[in-house]
């Protein structure tokens, strides 16, 4: 459920309001007409008659539903697990202030309780039902017993407005306060206030500590997700620091090679190399946008052509312009050309690479194509294996790895290759637009 969309409360009968409570008042109301009726000389027989049999059908109903409590348990059991269910779906980002007020909004009607409250340690997330506006969202927190209960994280009921920390003549008298857990550490209360301390029952206990473990589950789920993610983006900086030096070094040595036989094209490719790195650099995080991916590609093509010549290699791109400017991880590009060019190049003629681009919906389908000697069936299969460890099937596994990493499930790369034909690599990237900025020039 979005955060701007209101908590769906056609599942939340009013406390106020039960079947019992309906049934109890329509036997007391036509019990009193029946009564008056009779007292009443002058009384109307069909009234009577229809007093009489609602009376009847109401106690009757009254009897059954409190000798059959399992019924009841029933509906109040299936009552709870729709308030449940929809505090649950206010917890998708988190528990922050617009998720707090939500949350108390669904829990107020559930219990007997005139107020409920959230809290983080320090301040109050949320306040809803008596004495709402004395206690906005964002103010610190003010009774003595939530902040013992932050300290200790012991669950309290408290039947005095002393006991609170209130005043003795608030108009509080009684409380429930349930700490809010992730691991051992308290971080927040949950907080059920009521005018009578007699109306905290058995019942009202149990589904205060019953949300509190439920608010607890959730955040420790996020807190985990959280770190899932953390542990994601370490993996795809791991993955990242393989792949360039990989790179470096096939650099380092194809201008090493040119120092003697053409300086001037080894300082050429020097500052080509400098500006490579610098752009790199000037990218500091997980993305960048295709066109500087598909740029800095380039430049590593200029110096497998200043090594085997123009009539050996060529790169060719047809990019739809949507995709250039699309965000993409660093580095999953440059290996796969780098791949064709090492291990697909032939004995005798060219070996052209094609980089292209297409939009397909919400996703992206990149394809680096060459016409090189292509591979046998079992060698296309075991590039893409996880013990792959060298060579062409780590770049392609680590590129693998990245692109699902960033773009979840759905995102896929497959090898397909013919002997004398070539290999087409192809990366689906699910949902690639939405990662979309303007295209940028690429110096």
């Amino acid at each position: 459920m979005g955060r701007s969309e209101q908590p769906d409360m056609r599942y939340v009968m009013p406390r106020f309001f039960t079947l019992e409570m309906f049934a109890f008042t329509l036997a007391v109301l036509s019990g009193l007409v029946l009564l008056w009726n009779l007292v009443d000389a002058g009384g109307n027989v069909g009234i009577l008659f229809c007093a009489g049999v609602i009376f009847t059908l109401s106690l009757a109903m009254v009897v059954r539903l409190f000798m059959d409590p399992d019924w009841v348990r029933a509906r109040q059991t299936d009552s709870m697990l729709k308030v449940a269910s929809q505090t649950l779906a206010c917890m998708d980002e988190g528990l922050d202030m617009q998720a707090a007020k939500q949350i108390c909004s669904l829990l107020l009607p559930a219990s007997a309780a005139c107020a409920v409250a959230i809290t983080d340690r320090e301040r109050i997330l949320a306040y809803e039902g008596h004495q709402e506006k004395d206690n906005p969202a964002g103010i610190p927190i003010k009774t003595a017993a939530t902040l013992a209960t932050l300290q200790d994280g012991k669950l309290r009921v408290l039947y005095t407005p002393e006991d609170i920390g209130l005043a003795s003549n608030a108009s509080i008298k009684g409380a429930i306060i349930v700490p809010l857990s992730v691991g051992h550490e308290v971080v927040g209360t949950l907080k059920f206030y009521y005018r009578r301390a007699r109306q905290i029952s058995e019942t009202q206990k149990s589904i205060a500590e019953g949300f509190g473990k439920l608010l607890n589950s959730q955040m420790a789920a996020t807190a985990m997700e959280e770190q899932a993610q953390l542990a994601t983006r370490m993996e795809l900086k791991m993955l990242q620091s393989q792949i360039n030096p990989h790179f470096l070094f096939n650099t380092i040595n194809t201008i090493a090679s040119l120092v003697r036989t053409d300086p001037e094209n080894a300082r050429k490719l020097l500052r080509e190399f400098a500006t490579f790195y610098r752009r790199t650099l000037e990218n500091s995080g997980d993305l960048i946008v295709f066109e500087r991916e598909l740029g800095q590609t380039q430049r590593y093509f200029l110096f497998e052509v200043a090594r085997f010549g123009a009539d050996r290699v060529a790169l060719e791109s047809d990019v739809e312009e949507d995709v250039l400017g699309m965000m993409v991880p660093a580095f999953i590009i440059q290996p796969l050309v780098e791949n064709a060019v090492h291990h697909a190049m032939p004995a005798e003629g060219k070996l052209t690479v094609t980089v292209s681009g297409r939009a397909e919906g919400p996703d992206v389908r990149i394809q680096v194509v060459d016409d090189g000697i292509g591979m046998d069936a079992e060698t296309c299969e075991r590039i893409l294996h996880p013990e792959s460890s060298t060579g062409m099937g780590i770049a392609v596994k680590n590129v693998h790895d990245r692109i699902v990493g960033f773009y979840g499930p759905g995102t896929e790369m497959s090898v397909e290759s013919e002997l004398g034909v070539g290999t087409t690599v192809t990366l689906l990237l699910k949902g690639g637009r939405a990662q979309t900025v303007a295209p940028v020039v690429v110096e």
